[in-house]
């Protein structure tokens, strides 16, 4: 059965905090809010938590996973930036955005897409996320929670728990969060090209 843990979207609680953190080490599979919708989420170089997580959403070889970053330093480490992409990625985070780039040598082939190497990398601006990272000093593998089956990502914490009680390790509730996923923009071309509209205001990109 999954952990079930409330935490305040402000002021999360450290030893709230810390024991979902103690989860993702070792080597659990987490569902955690952001400031697009709730994600799931795991430790970037697990690949057991990685293989449920691909079980639990139905994702081909293709799927772009998504690296959760706590700041930039932590970002330009995983991916491959220039000068202007740094522009339009600093201007753009902390925010509702997922950016595709070339990796580097610091991520796990696995995560990377097949043909062009580059994998999704995002800074979240919600507290709980941030709270979370912070505490595990390492980006977290991530995907929208949005199952096979549903139109919409999944938005309460208790339902979640309910549906995926034996599938996943912990549940972070800091109430509902939203349902729209985010922007993602790939950057690894010439020219900024926009994937999925979302959450994130994509006109600064077109």
């Amino acid at each position: 059965m999954a952990m079930y843990l409330e935490v305040h979207p402000d002021n999360p609680q450290p030893r709230s905090i810390r024991r979902v953190a103690d989860v993702v080490r070792a080597g659990g599979l987490i569902a955690y809010p952001t400031d697009s919708c709730f994600a799931l989420g795991c430790q970037m170089g697990n690949s057991g938590s990685l293989d449920r997580l691909r079980e639990i959403r139905k994702l081909d070889a293709n799927h772009h996973f998504t690296l959760v970053c706590r700041d930039f330093a932590q970002l330009g480490q995983l991916v491959k930036i220039n000068n202007s992409v740094y522009r339009l990625i600093k201007a753009a985070t902390p925010g509702p955005y997922t950016f595709i780039l070339p990796a580097t040598k610091e991520v796990p082939r696995r995560l990377m897409h097949p043909r062009k190497r580059t994998v999704g990398v995002r800074i979240p601006d919600h507290r709980v996320a941030q709270a979370l990272l912070a505490e595990l000093d390492e980006p977290l593998l991530s995907s929208t929670l949005l199952l096979p089956d549903q139109d919409e990502p999944m938005t309460n914490g208790q339902q979640i728990k309910q549906l995926l009680d034996h599938q996943i390790d912990a549940v972070i509730d800091s109430g509902d969060c939203g349902t729209e996923p985010t922007t993602v923009v790939d950057l690894s071309q010439d020219e900024p090209q926009i994937l999925r509209a979302g959450a994130g205001d994509p006109s600064r990109f077109e």
